[in-house]
């Protein structure tokens, strides 16, 4: 039993660092272009509640985009967040006030919604009040659609961390999107090769229509993972990138945050069943915190033990966040992730003060179609 498991550990590192070796050269990342000239209105869209502590530090960057709109939607917040959108001058921007989320609809989708109603773009651009965006960032995504002729395009921004806690769960996003999404399966027929990433995603006009926007997945919690698959259904084209130097994000700034927070979408994510929950934080305790306990067992878990960390190296280089030192975290970021998945294990997800029920089914299962 023990030389199988071992066996089973190394050959998941076997697979994890190909998929990553392939991402390394495949995997495209924006880089800034020369101003270029082109057709059609782009609209930058912001889905804000209770955003005060980062809307100051985003407006900047909104601001030095080259789009025809900004619009930022307030979603009922109680902090202030309305004041400072009110604040700027830049005719560009228009604030907008949230109408009341009705019943059956995830709040992020519901402002969404909203934006992309009041919207005039051709390209509809949807921004977290997290992202930080360097000047040229929407003209740099605008080649990479261009480039990839993409009709449903998101960028996974550079992620900035600041505490221990944040470094140990906020990578593991790039870690697995660069181990097992090889670009090259974004063509594929695969479900599962779809994926897409709701901090900064943009769609044509005629795309979102098509797939019925997201009135489509209003009831999902994981909304970004669900339009790529639905857009991937109705045969539309998706595009991604890494954001570089252009492109940066803090999704939390403490552990307890960043616990909350993979935690509301992580139940979802496997399909609402406490048993994939179980399994899944088993198997990675097996295959990163046991092949260091391990370690005088045999060469298969050394080598796994190792791969692990060379894994880290290599994602971190990949998406430019340096921070090397991180590379002996991997024998306890299994471990640190054992509250997320207690969280995840309720039946209910909390988020910016409202509770969601989390349905049973896999991302991106639809029912109603688009309307």
């Amino acid at each position: 039993m023990s030389r199988a498991l071992a066996t089973a550990v190394a050959a998941f590192h076997l697979v994890k660092t190909a998929g990553l070796l392939n991402n390394l050269a495949a995997f495209p990342t924006l880089r800034r272009a020369g101003r270029t000239v082109r057709a059609g209105r782009v609209s930058l869209l912001v889905p804000t509640r209770d955003e005060a502590g980062r809307l100051p530090e985003a407006l900047p960057g909104l601001l030095a985009q080259d789009v025809d709109e900004i619009l930022i939607l307030d979603d009922e917040s109680t902090d202030g967040t309305a004041e400072i959108a009110r604040a700027v001058t830049d005719p560009r921007l228009r604030l907008l006030p949230g109408r009341p989320k009705p019943e059956g609809w995830v709040g992020k989708n519901w402002a969404c919604h909203q934006l992309a109603e009041a919207a005039t773009g051709d390209l509809l651009v949807f921004c977290d009040a997290d992202v930080r965006l360097a000047p040229g960032a929407v003209g740099a995504l605008r080649d990479q659609i261009d480039a990839q002729r993409a009709d449903v395009f998101s960028v996974f921004p550079r992620q900035l961390t600041g505490t221990l806690g944040e470094r140990l769960l906020t990578p593991l996003i790039d870690d697995v999107l660069l181990s097992f999404l090889p670009h090259q399966l974004l063509d594929a027929p695969a479900p599962s090769a779809a994926t897409a990433n709701g901090q900064l995603l943009a769609f044509s006009r005629n795309a979102y229509d098509r797939i019925g926007g997201h009135h489509a997945v209003r009831a999902e919690i994981v909304e970004d993972v669900a339009l790529g698959r639905w857009a991937r259904q109705v045969g539309l084209k998706l595009g991604l990138a890494l954001g570089g130097d252009l492109i940066r994000v803090r999704m939390y700034e403490s552990y307890g945050e960043a616990v909350r927070g993979f935690g509301k979408s992580m139940r979802a994510a496997h399909g609402g069943s406490d048993l994939a929950l179980a399994a899944s934080a088993g198997w990675h305790l097996a295959a990163y915190t046991l092949p260091w306990l391990r370690w005088r067992d045999g060469s298969l878990w050394r080598a796994s033990a190792l791969a692990a960390v060379a894994q880290r190296l290599l994602v971190n280089a990949k998406t430019g966040r340096g921070a090397y030192a991180e590379a002996v975290l991997p024998p306890v970021t299994a471990l640190a992730a054992l509250p997320v998945y207690a969280v995840a294990m309720r039946r209910t997800a909390t988020w910016k003060g409202r509770d969601y029920p989390v349905p049973a089914g896999r991302i991106g299962d639809h029912t109603t179609g688009a309307r």
